[in-house]
């Protein structure tokens, strides 16, 4: 009898047992999923959730239907590899030391995916990270080098490179859901960081969005021909004006032969990029390109700057866009597989670029500025059962935040010296425990392409007052609501002191806090130096 009732005691504490371990899983299965899909360069002009004047996106509008949309979104650097650098670290470029696109990201910097996946939490990236080539903190990887190519791209793994034959948005696609099919753990949450190249220049749709959009016409922006007359010294000696630096070439798809033809000088070539077509894709290619070069030969001769400015204005627009349609299809693909794969309940998904960008506005194009196109950046987010689908939220948030807000979904304590702040208030609708008033900006990357000067500053829902340095040392107001455009620089306007002296005082206290000063602006200046890059 007695081994009989041992015997039913060893049977229950293995049910027991086996019951426990059953929930351990369980339990840590429920942690919710997080799908990070981050584009390069993609204004949020450019996604009809904010503006639907330029192209429908009805698939990342569906994760605004589905959640949250951000009109107050920004960053703290509007640039690729810094933007990346602070999404990852959850701290500004000064501490994480990736100021620009020049110097080596700090690899003993702590990275968000490395405590999630230290926490339990399956990590994958696919898509353009932009600098290193072994990220730390994911258990699989497939990335471009460097900037990356639109067709039949290389990629960059743990066991070696490869080259993929396709368009590079489709690519990155069928890498992440190939990783969903095959690979993923059940048993775990997972984080994945789908990343892509598109839109970055120089702005290469795919195949099957040729024809349609460079046969559109596009809405002219109010400020295209912007005259500075406020900001002679800062936004003037920019290097990023369609008519005179956006390239025909490099940036409009003209041919080498034409550019003989016409006799235009300065040529920059697109040849190495359309160089990496096949035979079959080159073929595509030229029966919608050439008759475009045919068009411009001849109407170029009887060009002025302003006919000139529009058709490179509606080139861009028509090649920019045309890449957005992919990215745009290609969400939908992750999305549906999501869904029909019972992916979505528990999993909180983000879109998002690492900046905003110039489509006209200005004049310009590129980004860099803490002026509104380059400093506000999309952002996307639904998370089912918590986030009220089709709210919008006007808070004042950063990419800074993407750390602790991820740390935080997934119960990780976050570092101390993370110096964002977690969303989750905002997503759960408890807009009364978020108590942040203004961002900070910081840009270092002068002198460099593009041209833009080194500048600081602060934005509010009100105003955004900048500070232009090194070479200049001039400051900037504006009032947001009454000039969002940001065309009339107020800060010397008598009516304004007031504004300037509170909002200097709230610019040193923010510098403060995010521990940013004079002597670490010194110190980058001086990189720059002993690298040649500043002539003294």
């Amino acid at each position: 009898m007695k081994k009989l009732t041992c015997y039913f005691l060893l049977i229950g504490s293995l049910i027991i047992w086996s019951c426990g371990e059953k929930s351990k899983k369980e339990t840590k299965a429920k942690k919710p999923n997080i799908v990070f899909i981050m584009s390069d360069d993609h204004a949020y002009q450019a996604i009809s959730a904010y503006d639907d004047r330029l192209i429908n996106t009805p698939n990342i509008d569906r994760i605004a239907k589905e959640g949250m949309l951000f009109t107050n979104a920004t960053v703290t650097n509007s640039i690729c590899a810094p933007s990346r650098a602070v999404i990852l670290t959850g701290k500004h470029s000064h501490l994480n030391g990736k100021i620009d696109n020049i110097s080596p990201f700090d690899t003993t910097n702590v990275t968000f995916p490395q405590l999630l996946q230290k926490a339990g939490y399956q990590t994958a990236m696919f898509g353009k990270l932009h600098f290193g080539n072994n990220p730390k903190g994911f258990d699989e990887f497939k990335i471009l080098p460097g900037q990356g190519d639109y067709y039949n791209p290389k990629f960059i793994t743990a066991t070696g490179d490869t080259t993929v034959t396709g368009y590079v948005t489709d690519i990155i696609t069928d890498l992440a859901i190939d990783w969903f099919d095959n690979r993923r753990d059940t048993e775990k949450p997972f984080m994945l960081m789908y990343l892509h190249k598109a839109p970055h220049r120089t702005w290469m749709p795919a195949e099957r969005h040729y024809k349609e959009f460079t046969q559109k016409t596009f809405p002219l922006p109010e400020t295209l021909f912007d005259d500075y007359v406020t900001r002679e010294t800062t936004a003037g000696p920019a290097e990023m004006n369609l008519l005179k630096h956006m390239q025909l070439s490099y940036d409009l798809k003209l041919t080498d032969s034409v550019a003989k033809q016409l006799d235009i000088k300065n040529w920059n070539t697109i040849g190495n990029r359309i160089g990496r077509l096949n035979p079959e894709q080159r073929t595509a290619w030229d029966a919608v390109y050439d008759p475009i070069n045919e068009d411009f030969a001849k109407r170029f001769p009887d060009m002025n700057d302003s006919t000139l400015m529009v058709w490179k204005y509606q080139r861009y627009m028509q090649d920019y866009l045309g890449t957005i349609a992919a990215v745009d299809e290609n969400v939908g693909r992750l999305l549906d597989y999501m869904d029909e794969n019972d992916l979505s309940e528990n999993t909180l998904v983000v879109y998002t670029s690492d900046q905003g960008f110039y489509l006209g506005e200005h004049g310009w194009f590129d980004k860099r500025f803490m002026y509104n196109e380059s400093f506000k950046t999309p952002l996307l987010i639904k998370w089912p059962h918590v986030i009220t689908p089709g709210t919008t939220e006007e808070e004042m948030v950063q990419n800074l935040d993407f750390a602790q807000t991820f740390l935080e979904v997934a119960g990780v304590t976050a570092p101390d010296d993370m110096q964002g702040e977690s969303l989750t208030p905002l997503l759960k609708g408890e807009k009364e425990k978020w108590n942040r008033d203004g961002v900070y900006y910081h840009y270092y990357e002068y002198p460099a392409e593009h041209a833009v000067k080194r500048h600081y500053g602060i934005a509010n829902k009100e105003y955004k007052l900048i500070h232009f340095y090194y070479d200049v040392d001039v400051w900037e107001l504006y009032d947001r609501a009454k000039d969002p455009n940001e065309i009339n620089n107020v800060y010397n306007n008598p009516e304004y002191a007031d504004v300037v002296a509170e909002m200097k005082v709230k610019l040193e206290e923010m510098r403060k806090k995010y521990k940013d000063t004079d002597a670490l602006n010194d110190q980058f200046i001086q990189r720059y130096k002993d690298k040649g890059i500043i002539k003294e």
